[in-house]
């Protein structure tokens, strides 16, 4: 029976539980604590949901993040009262920015004993400030029937709100009064014959999992304001079809369905005749055998002040968020063309507020949409704006990137050094198709930018890039790689060491993962800043380099360690991977050396293009 009848806080948890199962949940990751008995014993005895004990809060947070990330699925985070939910909040935010499904449960002390002193108790409602997509206080536990349908039907809108409009975390705070143990109390066994379980959870359709837009037939799609409640903009199809210099432009992505999403881009670029410039965190470069024209060396390319100028777009398409790159950011801020965001969500993601156009519809959705439009329009040969005529601009954008691309990699074939960037270049070459790839932030994210080289593997990169933050790095990737695809980490020394705490998952942990650890003690994002010509107080305050050597502290958590001294040493490590275990593969490098290569050398791989100007 899933309901546990032996007291009345087993009676709650369990109907919560079994309420959460019934919904599609799969798995709980559960921090330890006294408060929170009733909840870790409802989800630790449910045959049919994975509850993971982890001890550090943030940790386990981020593990929930990363396992939600890649599944798409909600998890749940349980822990006790107190401090322990305030180490959850890092997650939180990260769920709310980057739209991962996440529901808290945080136990707590009931009314009467807050306010009082009553050990390990902090005001818990709205812990997290305006970041859940819903919070709301349990009642205290009860067994009126009344009140168990209470307890479902909030249990079931939590779970909606975690998914819909826009996936999030949800926070429930549940008080909980003694006994914590599942101590025998008789007044349970009046309300046995009268909770007819079948009917009590009869309404719950089972896996209410949003349904990727591909699957909905063509005319059948939701339209945005059904779910986000966003006023709908047309299409312009017709507008982009005339635009001679125009360009979409495709952000970092997580679709569920990579290839389906990919697809729909270069429906859509191969309509208008439009180029694609794809960010290194996107699947796009990943699929390239879709796209003709992709655009991957986009940001050395806009170095070139003169080309620059000369590519400048009239319009742009802009995918979800705009990319890392600096140099594209600060050249679409000073020419100011006319901007349409496709995004399905209420967010506002233009951070350079230029002549935009929230479209809030999904890349899916528009392209089954351009597939009808290309349907009405029948044969393209004389339709403006069609590749045929709109030749020019989109030639001089292919063009460049054939000329950088085959500098870069040229570049990077040739070099022998243990050079930064060249990690990333290598890791899209030789990681196994499908490969998830979690990519930490700081400079492992502008090297793939600079450098991840298209390919036809199907990678699928994932990463934080909600809030930006190095919290959370190594059990987020553990997340992703749990009950995965064998995956790798690609990640410097400072955000690996400010979550070395994910080790402890090491136990619980299903699957492998290996991590390309790049040490170059410090933090080189900072060796890119002016404030890294300031010594006193760069190197101390800035860089601050640890000095940790890293084969010892593997030895310390029981995970292998090698120190990589060549990269065909590391291509070895890399195809295949291995199937269990956590490894690290160590590329110790000269910060301060690589800061000045990227320096020296970014600049000059479109430095000699350039066309005649228009007269």
């Amino acid at each position: 029976m899933p309901i546990d009848f032996r007291n009345t806080n087993t009676v709650w948890a369990s109907i919560l539980v079994e309420t959460l199962q019934r919904l599609g949940l799969t798995t709980a990751v559960i921090c330890p604590g006294s408060r929170s008995t009733p909840l870790t014993i409802a989800f630790a005895q449910h045959n049919q949901i994975e509850a993971i004990p982890v001890l550090d809060e943030r940790s386990a947070a981020f593990f929930a993040l990363g396992i939600a990330r890649a599944t798409g699925h909600p998890v749940v985070l349980v822990c006790t009262s107190g401090t322990a939910g305030a180490n959850f909040y890092p997650a939180v935010i990260e769920a709310k920015e980057s739209r991962v499904p996440l529901l808290v449960l945080t136990a707590d002390r009931p009314s009467e004993l807050r306010d009082c002193h009553s050990g390990q108790t902090i005001d818990q409602l709205k812990l997290y400030g305006n970041y859940p997509n819903w919070q709301a206080e349990l009642a205290v536990p009860s067994l009126e029937i009344g009140m168990l349908n209470y307890l479902r039907q909030t249990v079931i809108h939590a779970w909606e709100r975690s998914l819909f409009p826009v996936p999030g975390a949800v926070h429930l705070n549940i008080p909980f009064r003694d006994p914590l143990a599942p101590l025998p109390q008789l007044d349970t066994d009046i309300l046995k014959p009268q909770l007819q379980l079948e009917d009590f959870f009869a309404h719950i359709p089972n896996s209410q999992f949003p349904i990727p837009h591909s699957q909905f037939p063509s005319g059948a799609l939701p339209h945005p304001e059904e779910t986000s409640g966003c006023q709908r903009h047309p299409i312009p199809y017709q507008e982009w079809q005339q635009c001679e210099q125009g360009i979409i432009i495709a952000g970092s992505a997580q679709p569920q369905h990579p290839r389906e999403y990919c697809e729909a881009i270069a429906q859509l670029s191969k309509a208008l005749g439009w180029a694609v410039l794809a960010e290194g965190l996107s699947p796009l470069r990943n699929y390239a055998d879709l796209n003709p024209y992709l655009i991957s060396s986009y940001d050395l390319i806009l170095r070139n002040r003169q080309l620059a100028q000369q590519l400048t777009p009239k319009m742009v398409i802009q995918l979800g968020e705009l990319p890392t790159s600096k140099e594209l950011r600060t050249w679409l801020d000073n020419s100011q063309p006319l901007r349409w965001i496709i995004d399905s969500s209420d967010h506002n993601l233009d951070p350079l507020h230029g002549k935009t156009i929230h479209l809030r519809r999904s890349v899916e959705q528009l392209g089954l949409w351009t597939d009808e439009e290309m349907g009405k329009q029948g044969k393209r040969e004389n339709i403006p704006g069609s590749p045929s005529q709109n030749y020019s601009y989109l030639q001089r954008w292919c063009e460049a990137e054939a000329q950088v691309r085959t500098a870069v990699d040229q570049t990077m074939t040739t070099m022998t050094q243990l050079f930064e960037g060249k990690v990333a270049w290598l890791l899209s070459q030789i990681l196994p198709p499908m490969t998830p790839l979690f990519i930490a932030n700081s400079m492992p994210v502008r090297d793939v930018e600079f450098f991840w080289s298209p390919g036809n593997t199907g990678v699928r990169p994932f990463f934080n890039r909600g809030a930006n933050g190095i919290d959370g790095t190594l059990s987020t990737a553990l997340g992703v790689a749990h009950r995965n695809q064998s995956s790798v980490m690609l990640t410097g020394d400072l955000a690996l060491l400010h979550d070395t705490n994910g080790f402890l998952l090491k136990n619980k942990f299903v699957g492998h993962l290996t991590i390309v650890l790049i040490n170059n003690n410090g933090g080189g994002i900072f060796e890119m800043l002016p404030i890294s010509k300031f010594d006193p107080p760069f190197e101390e305050f800035f860089a601050t380099p640890q000095n940790i050597n890293f084969a010892q502290l593997c030895v310390t958590y029981g995970v292998e360690h090698q120190l990589i001294q060549s990269w065909e040493q590391l291509k070895q490590r890399l195809n295949p991977l291995p199937t269990q275990g956590i490894r690290i593969l160590e590329l110790q490098t000269d910060r301060k050396a690589d800061a000045r290569w990227r320096q020296e050398h970014l600049p000059k791989f479109a430095a000699d293009m350039g066309w005649d100007l228009p007269g």
